[in-house]
């Protein structure tokens, strides 16, 4: 191993050591947030970590349109432009294993999934999460641990000869499936189930007996992270916060484990000082996806609203108004998401912590739509007290002279402000 990836299988050995430190785990595909992401990575000469999700890129492309290969192009084009050195780039894969094809039976679903992470692997993806835990048709609804180990470890064996093919680097794995819903919680929350330590020694045990069964033992000694529920969660208006006193004996398990840190999922929201009491008990992958692409929505609205002041054009259609009209046509990506009213879901559809408006952005409609926007805008300055009505959160920023008020750079900004604060409790 080289450069970043070579300092990320680090990560748990620098932990027994005494650091406290983590890193960021970047959840998306949106151009704006890459941009963002690595644009604030050489800023700070940090490396980056991001990671696409097996339903977001696969080797049939996924919702994004995307195989491994394709996305690890799409995100060198945005390192290039950014002056950011690819021996600082890490890119993972989460999730990676049969919940795509769910629906069908598990020897088909499990050779997609090998096909899948031989993509990844092939790519040069070098973090890569092993994740075989939802049942698929004709299986039992929950599935033996054995057997979700069993699975991981095929896929494993896949990446393995994937790199040994193609000479890339070897990858180093995640394991373990104990994570809050994708996306978010579908229901309101007031508490969180905290992984309890038994079942984190036990999923290491099992995982570490399935690789050795295929002859993998080196390939384990790369597993590096631990997927846990430390209590952290965000449903459609709610967050559950870290509470570091609930989750001392999960913490403390990390003793009798020193070849792994945990990894936090659905930290999005998290106060600061939780993100930085999560890195410090040793949750020191944190995955953040949605709350990136609502900074980015809040900016996009922001600036809808400033254009209609600013430029206003009885012909173009509102940013919101485009949107709300591209997920009634296709509700398939909102609707078992959202309960309520129709009123309340209209509010979800734009506005919920979930954001499952993220899956309409690379439509062509709300491309067209954004496209209008920025078009309109341009690269006028954008007065402050505009910016001090719908973009209050970016008004010191511009005050200050460090963001530019233009409408590229305030989404790069509203982006920006939340990888801050990742970085701040990654890096005490």
């Amino acid at each position: 191993m080289t450069g970043a990836t070579e300092r990320f299988a680090r990560i748990a050995r620098r932990r027994v050591a005494g650091g406290k430190g983590g890193i960021a785990s970047i959840c998306s595909a949106h151009p704006l947030v890459i941009e963002a992401t690595l644009r604030h990575g050489t800023m700070h000469g940090a490396d980056v970590l991001i990671e696409a999700t097996c339903n977001q890129v696969n080797h049939e492309g996924g919702y994004t349109g995307m195989t491994p290969a394709a996305f690890r192009t799409f995100v060198e084009a945005h390192a290039a432009r950014a002056s950011f050195p690819l021996d600082r780039l890490i890119l993972g894969g989460d999730h990676l294993g049969p919940n795509p094809w769910k629906h069908l039976p598990a020897a088909e679903a499990m050779q997609k999934a090998v096909a899948m992470i031989d993509a990844y692997a092939a790519a040069g993806f070098t973090k890569l999460h092993l994740d075989a835990s939802m049942a698929c048709a004709g299986d039992p609804p929950a599935l033996a641990d054995e057997t979700i180990a069993a699975r991981a470890a095929e896929l494993a064996a896949a990446a393995e000869a994937a790199v040994a093919r193609t000479g890339g680097e070897k990858p180093v794995y995640i394991i373990g499936t104990e994570v809050p819903v994708p996306g978010g919680a579908l229901e309101a929350l007031d508490h969180m189930h905290v992984t309890e330590p038994a079942d984190a020694l036990r999923t290491v045990e099992v995982h570490r007996q399935a690789f050795s069964r295929l002859g993998l033992d080196a390939a384990f000694a790369r597993a590096v992270g631990v997927v846990v529920q430390p209590g952290v969660e965000f449903g459609n208006a709610d967050i559950v916060a870290y509470a570091p006193q609930k989750a001392t004996k999960l913490v403390a398990s990390l003793e009798s484990m020193p070849q792994f840190v945990f990894e936090a999922h659905s930290t999005d929201y998290q106060p600061a000082e939780a993100l930085a009491a999560l890195v410090r008990d040793g949750f020191a992958i944190l995955k953040v996806g949605p709350w990136l692409t609502f900074a980015l929505r809040e900016a996009l609205y922001g600036l809808s609203s400033i254009a209609d002041q600013l430029v206003p054009d009885p012909s173009r259609e509102g940013l919101p108004a485009a949107m709300e009209r591209v997920m009634l046509a296709s509700p398939g990506n909102w609707q078992k998401y959202y309960p309520g009213t129709p009123d309340e879901q209209r509010l979800q559809r734009h506005f919920s912590f979930s954001d499952r408006i993220r899956y309409y952005w690379p439509s062509p409609e709300a491309q067209h739509a954004t496209e209008a926007l920025l078009a309109a805008l341009g690269e006028k300055e954008i007065p402050r007290p505009l910016i001090s009505q719908y973009l209050g959160h970016l008004d010191a920023g511009v005050g200050a002279g460090r963001i530019k008020p233009t409408a590229h750079e305030l989404l790069v900004a509203s982006v920006t402000r939340v990888l801050d604060i990742y970085r701040g409790a990654t890096n005490p």
